[in-house]
């Protein structure tokens, strides 16, 4: 309980700090902490002690159809209801990606403990991550009616902070080294830095107001990502039938709110900012309902 208050009391104090003055750069100078610092550490330590197996590959794969179909969902529902090419593309960006570290690191560390942390890890580097910086950005670039280069693609992976640690992980485990526990003690603390400051981040940058010509779009997005896509990797999580923790986080990271930097990566390529602003905003508000709720189900 106490780690759930937690979630709500950090994104609360973001949200109202943000109506009061305060320093200017204040997001940036957050996120550059949550990206580069704690984030990393908290790879290294979660991924190093994870037992792995062949189902582990499960929670990365099935973020990777819930972006799928989205695409899908999105581009056809968006076909028949008239909606533009770059609300399309916006929706196809939030709703296909989620926000698997800075809502869905708290939540499922405050739901399924230290255990199920390390696999929230995996879908979200292996997964998440890697759809943004490849999938993602081919989308936005597709929708915006530009071209991605795949040497940026692969700049952005191999140089992200945190892909760097998941590499110096999976070198250690492959070679039995063990870290040593000073580091994994300062590392877990600087890793515990995530939690607050990146909920924070989110309740600062949280945006509720909503355009009465956006609900229809809002509604529409918010329907694959909070409830068909969890549902549609429930039943393939059904059907492969992995360990019981994977498969609860698994449907909980699929039903994960919209990712933060999926918006901005909307902002940045002309697609209907204010669309994605208000489609990240009101998912992050409902999946703290909806990501407990399926937690219970599981």
């Amino acid at each position: 309980m106490s780690a759930l208050l937690l979630v709500v009391v950090c994104l609360m104090a973001g949200v109202l700090v943000a109506r009061i003055p305060h320093p200017a750069g204040l997001v940036a100078a957050l996120n550059w902490w949550v990206l580069n610092i704690a984030l990393p550490a908290l790879v290294l330590v979660q991924i190093t002690q994870l037992q792995w197996s062949a189902s582990l590959l499960w929670p990365a794969a099935a973020m990777w159809l819930v972006f799928l179909g989205a695409w899908l969902y999105v581009a056809t529902l968006g076909r028949l209801a008239g909606w533009q090419r770059g609300e399309i593309g916006a929706l196809v960006l939030t709703c296909g990606l989620g926000n698997t570290s800075f809502i869905g690191y708290p939540l499922i560390e405050a739901l399924r403990g230290e255990t199920g942390l390390g696999i929230a890890v995996v879908a979200d580097q292996l997964g998440s991550f890697l759809l943004l910086s490849t999938l993602g950005l081919f989308a936005a670039a597709w929708y915006a009616g530009t071209q991605v280069q795949p040497r940026h693609m692969l700049l952005r992976v191999v140089r992200f902070p945190a892909f760097i640690a998941l590499g110096v992980a999976a070198l250690l485990l492959a070679s039995g080294i063990e870290m040593h526990a000073v580091a994994r003690g300062v590392l877990g603390r600087i890793g515990d830095t995530l939690t607050p400051l990146a909920l924070f981040s989110v309740g600062l940058q949280l945006k509720l107001r909503m355009r009465s010509e956006d609900a229809s779009r809002v509604v529409g997005g918010l329907m694959w990502k909070l409830l068909l896509a969890p549902l549609m990797v429930l039943a393939l999580t059904l059907w492969i039938a992995p360990d019981a923790t994977v498969a609860a986080v698994t449907v909980m990271q699929a039903g994960m709110a919209p990712m933060i930097t999926a918006g901005i990566l909307a902002q940045q390529y002309g697609l209907a900012p204010v669309l994605a602003n208000r489609v990240v905003g009101y998912g992050i508000v409902l999946s703290l309902a909806s990501v407990p709720l399926i937690h219970w189900m599981m």
